[in-house]
């Protein structure tokens, strides 16, 4: 292969980034979820829970539809990397999965904003998550044939800074053309376009159908151009697979440096998902910042994970992956503690003077540095994985780091769902993240800094 070729192939992966991330900035992070928090909050005070309450009901429901998401790509993603490594092919599950998650984000279209549908929206936005996960991990065992051991942390980390300034432009396009604040009127003062309904919440909802296209749309250049070479194909089938997967996972006890990379990205991962999840719910029941204010601080987020991926990706080049991910740990557990100390009316004990914008400075710099650190955590965690996987078995390799981001993927929004429902805090529920973070950067101890490709 030629290295223009393979320069094509990495700008076609990189494509994949950019269509595949507005899924989780949009969606998951910055518009649908506090969307979602906010109409089902109003929905349980219709029912007569009182607002603290009601807060943490809305809060709980969005912990039990990510815990149930995760559950299903965590326990699956294994068998279907070894069905796919063994029937020689990626691109068609790639496909599949992803036209999964267009009719899933299109589903949101119709959410009732006065809470009548709440779960079937859920269920809708949880199977389409489900198709964007899956496809991911196929796209992600095609790194280690991108470039060398060395090569591959910047590959990454070029691929989500490529990926996160995708997600700023879309989020941009929702909050200038798309998405109505209380006056009726985008961020720019148009009405949303197309003749969406403001009072409706069209302009909002109109986010399910705008990730959809902007995944269909961008897919192309990289169907075009990051090619593969079909391998033989071997007999067996799902019972052959499920073998496999159970062998490997029995193999990890001889591989120390796996195991424990394995483990620790199991709870650091799920960690960083947990506020990902749960900063846009927390900016609108906590901040009480309306889904405009919450679309510029995806912005910012969304433009320093570009900027520190790429810085990220340099560093890996520099120093190795695993000195980056640690770093990248502490400073995130820094942040949570900063999150959980403060509310609208106090920081860490200390009280405020009414209208006090400290706390939305504080959450401004707090999103930056999730951006920033948690688009290198990603990147950089891609990158060690890749140290830890043979070629011939790279899907597998890459559906076990993804059994490990989401085997646990219940366990943050759980404990989350269980702290915020104990406390009946919103703020209060975000505190298990810290301890995820700790047990994950315990656990960094036992790998091996090149990694392990016994």
């Amino acid at each position: 292969m030629t290295k223009r070729t393979n320069r094509k192939r990495i700008w076609g992966w990189w494509f994949f980034d950019w269509a595949n991330q507005p899924y989780h900035t949009l969606l998951v992070t910055f518009v649908f979820s506090p969307f979602f928090a906010a109409v089902a909050t109003d929905y349980f005070l219709s029912l007569g829970s009182a607002p603290e309450s009601a807060q943490a009901e809305a809060q709980a429901l969005w912990a039990l539809c990510m815990t149930l998401t995760g559950l299903t790509i965590g326990l699956s993603a294994p068998f279907i990397g070894a069905m796919a490594d063994l029937a020689g092919r990626r691109r068609p599950w790639i496909v599949i999965f992803s036209l999964i998650a267009f009719f899933g984000a299109w589903g949101i279209w119709f959410m009732d904003p006065g809470g009548s549908n709440l779960y079937l929206i859920l269920l809708s936005f949880g199977i389409g998550f489900i198709g964007a996960e899956f496809a991911l991990i196929f796209v992600n065992a095609q790194l280690p044939s991108l470039g060398s051991k060395e090569e591959v942390g910047d590959i990454s980390g070029s691929g989500f800074a490529f990926g996160y300034l995708g997600g700023v432009i879309s989020l941009f396009i929702m909050l200038l053309l798309f998405v109505e604040q209380d006056s009726g009127k985008t961020l720019i003062g148009l009405d949303p376009i197309l003749g969406l309904d403001a009072v409706a919440r069209e302009g909002t909802r109109a986010v399910g159908p705008f990730v959809a296209l902007w995944l269909l749309v961008f897919m192309i250049p990289y169907m075009l151009w990051c090619t593969e070479t079909p391998r033989p194909r071997k007999s067996g089938g799902v019972a052959l697979a499920f073998a496999t997967v159970v062998q490997s996972i029995a193999q990890l006890r001889h591989r120390r440096s796996l195991a424990g990379f394995l483990g620790a990205s199991m709870l650091y991962r799920d960690a960083l998902n947990g506020l990902y999840a749960f900063g846009g719910v927390y900016a609108r029941l906590v901040l009480d910042w309306s889904i405009t204010q919450i679309g510029i601080f995806g912005i910012v987020a969304a433009i320093s994970a570009a900027l520190f991926s790429w810085l990220g990706g340099k560093a890996d080049r520099a120093f190795g992956p695993k000195p980056v991910i640690m770093t990248a740990i502490v400073v995130l557990m820094a942040v949570c503690a900063t999150i959980v100390g403060m509310s609208r009316t106090q920081i860490f004990g200390i009280a405020l003077t009414e209208g006090s914008t400290l706390p939305d400075t504080l959450f401004f710099i707090c999103g930056v540095l999730i951006g920033g650190f948690g688009g290198i955590l990603q990147s950089t965690s891609r990158s060690l994985m890749v140290r830890h996987t043979r070629p011939d078995q790279a899907t597998e390799a890459f559906g076990l780091y993804g059994l490990s981001g989401r085997a646990t993927a219940f366990l943050a929004p759980a404990l989350i769902g269980i702290a915020t429902t104990m406390s009946g805090s919103a703020r209060l529920g975000l505190l298990p993240v810290i301890g995820l973070f700790v047990l994950g950067l315990v656990l960094l101890a036992w790998v091996r800094a090149e990694g392990d490709q016994a």
